[in-house]
């Protein structure tokens, strides 16, 4: 199955993979446990890649490390994801694009959530073969549909979301590999579904995460894998504000986003030429 994923699809083994080893430790920030079977012999690999790339052997970490930031990102969107769905009645979340996430499955939700998973149909395939005797713990819905197509909204809606409703929207994983144009027009069309205090999160890098030497051993394996990163913005708030989006942004290490595992100095905003990883969570600004 997992030879019919796209490079860019098959990142999603990484992260189920990066989540199989941190569900391993005994200090874990959350607990996974769909991860393995999600992440398969594939996603290890492609995890022991990022592993020598981030830790070489006898040489000390420049790159960011991985590891660590997949298991403060898992972490804290899993408490903002949770935290909005208990303040909304009955809410609508959607995940876009969704990958190998398994919180439908493992955290609990308010009774007469709809559980909306956005991917491309070989994604969600795979996901569906791998649990396949898994119950989701919500009324999740898989949405086969490639968010670059021109009418996906419409699939979205056949499969029951409702615009006139407060939403909550999660976009993990996925601004790092479009376009600055194509992020624009993916945050406007997302905005256009969303009734105004509907919510959204979302992770991203600044301008210089793309091109600072100490980056670029870990950015050379996901462009040898054929999935470069080819966006990043130093100002994530005015990036989604354009689109009605107010958002505040936060770094890993940043209070609230560290949990005692962020291993890097965190300069302020204010210090250029850093680079930078943000959680962006917001709201739906009225009309």
């Amino acid at each position: 199955m997992t030879d019919v994923l796209s490079p860019v699809e098959r990142t999603a083994l990484l992260t189920a993979a990066l989540r199989a080893a941190e569900t391993s430790r005994e200090d874990r920030l959350f607990d996974d446990p769909y991860a393995g079977l999600l992440a398969g012999d594939t996603g290890f690999g492609l995890l022991r890649r990022i592993r020598e790339a981030t830790f070489p052997p006898g040489e000390e970490r420049s790159a960011p490390s991985t590891p660590d930031y997949n298991a403060i990102r898992t972490r804290f969107l899993d408490e903002w994801l949770h935290g909005a769905a208990r303040e909304d009645d009955a809410p609508q979340i959607v995940l876009a694009p969704a990958g190998m996430d398994s919180r439908a499955y493992r955290m609990d939700w308010p009774a007469g959530t709809r559980y909306f998973e956005l991917d491309r149909p070989a994604v969600l395939a795979h996901k569906a073969q791998r649990l396949a005797s898994a119950r989701p713990r919500a009324d999740r819905r898989a949405v086969a549909l490639d968010l670059t197509s021109p009418a996906w909204e419409e699939e979205l809606l056949a499969a029951g979301y409702d615009p006139a409703r407060p939403s909550v929207w999660l976009l993990e994983g996925l601004l790092y590999y479009v376009g600055e144009r194509d992020a624009h027009r993916l945050l406007g069309r997302v905005a256009a579904l969303m009734a105004p205090g509907s919510r959204i999160a979302a992770d991203l890098v600044n301008d210089a995460a793309l091109v600072l030497p100490d980056v670029q051993v870990l950015l050379k394996v996901f462009a040898d894998w054929g999935c470069p990163w080819v966006f990043g913005t130093d100002e994530p708030e005015a990036l989604f504000g354009a689109h009605g989006l107010r958002v505040a942004a936060v770094q890993p290490g940043d209070p609230g986003a560290d949990y005692g595992r962020w291993p890097d100095p965190v300069p302020p905003r204010s210090v250029p030429g850093v680079q930078r990883v943000f959680f962006v969570h917001g709201r739906k600004q009225p009309v």
